[in-house]
């Protein structure tokens, strides 16, 4: 199984932050563009000036608050392409499983909201991506069955809403707009919209071209929403004769609002329309960049005919969802003269308003000093944001104290249409960086690192005075943290020895009850390993009716020239500590696959790899069968 790529592309941000106690404006301070020659206008006057912009992992795949502006064109529907009768959810019943009760989910930062991953379940049904295929699996007895399979438009990962799958992939060229891409890391999105009603006989309904890179996805009750980060399409000249031509034409509207293209196979019909309107595409009042920022609103309940598209002239770096907003960070990109020296890094953060099912749109933006390192330093709570970062050092700078890393936590809330500062505590980790956080409540836990391991617990009980509580120093570092109940923290990282050198992974369990002495109760070595979840918190499943753990590990081993790889379970939470349950292996020994994924169903653990499906019972991780990935 192959996930979607990792592509990197070049980012641009925007505005700046209203300064805190500053009068807020009583809308947007984001102006949206009159019309698609002012947007033009915009871009064309401003392509040219140069720029630092920071590159952005993406995914391995508006106007203000209030009426919506008209759309340039009506939606591509037509009464032959509606949804088909089944591909609702159906109406909950008794025997119908329960997530977390009968079945595990894919492991999300916020309940409720679910994330894009290979593998889904409804604890009845297992949904895998091997390579370009979409299978499906009956999972209601020991041993999963064969059920169906369809080809989708490469590695993808998916979200589930009853019996209809959106899969996000990235999507072959698409004719003249990626001839004309002169961007890195530039590129098309697909967007599947698979029909399973009969898993037995799955079929694409709908697809969705879109230029541009999927940052990652949302799915909140039957609203899916994606954000993609699409750069100016810019032709390559490849003469000179060419490169003075260019010189004296100037790119059209499509270089900097590509057009999506929509497939249906329910009426045969193709529509073409802009990515968004051009009323509906907020720019900061100082640039800093043409990249554009694009939320798709689906409802998976009526499909892929009719999208909500909102956009922002911004960057797009991180994701984070909360039940009733979307806010999109970017690192800002500064625009330079010559000799400039370029300014100390601030990350720009835009919120869009989710509460409307179906619909999304931008609410307000806003800064915070240095740069995020993932959805786990956003957190919202009580209408506030809270944000951790890390202020980069600015060799260049005559402070000496700006020439040493930091970090710091930062609460904004939301005034008119700015993200403004009321609170913040800096100072954390002097030359370190962030390598975990977690947002608990009116708790933040923070892990920086560089020769050891402090975990700090911030108090965010009073927004506008955070402070740091207490601070635990021990080696190596958690690169994520997962809370176990009772005032307990998982952590998964790396051990080190005092002068900083990583010798392996390794489990701890902190005790954060009393914030002023957080305590490391008790600690498991993986050997020489790494695990996955220390970068991708989806290859994590914490089961709490078992107390259970579940992880892949990858040790290689240069003497024989292979991994060992697998997925171990470990109990926790225990008064007798971190117990080792089991490994789980898929292949034989000289050959082993990574494992990615872990899912609880009933008494039973599913894990997949490359090679197939694996069935162990929960109990001891005592094997039941394997069905290997065939043809």
């Amino acid at each position: 199984m192959r996930r979607v790529a990792v592509l990197l592309a070049a980012v641009a941000a925007s505005p700046a932050l209203v300064p805190a106690g500053a009068t807020a404006a009583p809308s947007s301070d984001l102006p949206a563009f009159t019309s698609c020659d002012d947007l033009v206008g915009y871009a064309r006057r401003n392509l040219r000036r140069p720029a630092v912009s920071p590159q952005v992992t993406a995914m391995r795949a508006p106007g203000s608050v209030g009426p919506r502006p008209a759309l340039a064109e009506p939606p591509p529907a037509s009464p032959g392409d509606m949804p088909i009768a089944a591909a609702a959810p159906a109406a909950a019943s008794e025997s119908a499983p329960v997530e977390g009760e009968d079945f595990s989910g894919t492991n999300v930062q916020e309940q409720g909201i679910d994330e894009p991953d290979v593998v889904k379940t409804d604890g009845r049904r297992l949904y895998v991506v091997a390579g370009s295929e979409l299978r499906a699996y009956d999972i209601t007895g020991d041993s999963p069955r064969v059920l169906g399979r369809v080809t989708l438009g490469g590695p993808a990962e998916i979200l589930l809403r009853g019996s209809r799958v959106l899969a996000i992939s990235a999507a072959p060229a698409m004719g003249a707009v990626a001839a004309t891409v002169a961007v890195p890391g530039s590129g098309a999105t697909q967007l599947t919209e698979v029909d399973a009603t009969d898993p037995a006989a799955m079929r694409i309904a709908r697809t969705m071209e879109v230029p541009g890179i999927a940052v990652t996805a949302r799915l909140t009750g039957g609203t899916a929403r994606v954000v993609i980060s699409s750069p100016p399409s810019l032709e390559q000249p490849s003469s000179p004769t060419a490169v003075a031509a260019s010189a004296k034409t100037q790119p059209r509207l499509s270089a900097f609002v590509p057009r999506t293209v929509l497939r249906s196979r329910i009426t045969r019909r193709t529509f073409r329309r802009a990515l968004v309107p051009c009323a509906a595409v907020r720019h900061p009042a100082a640039y800093s960049g043409n990249d554009l920022l694009t939320v798709l609103s689906i409802d998976l309940d009526r499909g892929l005919f009719d999208v909500d598209r909102d956009a922002v002239l911004a960057g797009a770096q991180v994701v984070y969802a909360s039940p009733t907003g979307l806010y999109v960070a970017s690192r800002r990109a500064t625009a330079l003269a010559p000799g400039d020296v370029p300014e100390a890094s601030r990350t720009e953060i835009h919120r869009f308003d989710t509460t409307v099912p179906g619909q999304t749109t931008y609410s307000a933006s806003g800064d915070v000093t240095g740069f995020v390192l993932n959805q786990y330093a956003l957190s919202e709570y009580r209408g506030d944001l809270r944000v951790a970062s890390t202020e980069e050092p600015q060799w260049l700078s005559e402070d000496p104290a700006a020439r040493e890393s930091r970090s710091a936590v930062t609460v904004l809330r939301q005034r008119g249409g700015a993200l403004q500062q009321v609170g913040r505590v800096g100072g954390l980790g002097r030359n370190e960086r962030i390598y975990a956080a977690r947002f608990i409540d009116d708790a933040a836990y923070l892990v920086t690192f560089r020769q050891v391991d402090p975990l700090y617990t911030v108090d965010l009980a009073d927004p506008t005075r955070p402070r740091v509580a207490g601070e635990l120093k021990i080696p190596g570092y958690s690169a994520y943290l997962h809370p176990i109940g009772d005032g307990l923290l998982l952590g998964v990282g790396q051990d080190a020895t005092p002068e900083g050198r990583r010798t392996g992974a390794q489990v701890s369990v902190f005790d954060v009850r009393d914030p002023a002495r957080p305590v490391r109760l008790h600690q498991a070595s993986l050997g020489a390993a790494a695990s996955a979840a220390e970068f991708d918190p989806h290859a994590f499943l914490w089961w709490a009716k078992a107390k259970l753990a579940l992880l892949p590990f990858s040790d290689w081993d240069p003497n024989v020239g292979r991994a060992d790889n697998g997925m171990v379970g470990l109990r926790a939470g225990g008064a007798e500590g971190l117990i080792e349950v089991g490994r789980i292996t898929h292949g034989p020994e000289w050959d082993r696959a990574p494992v990615e994924r872990a899912v609880v169903v009933g008494d039973r653990v599913l894990t997949v790899s490359d090679l197939g499906v694996a069935t162990h019972r929960i109990e001891g991780l005592t094997p039941v069968g394997f069905l290997p990935f065939v043809g």
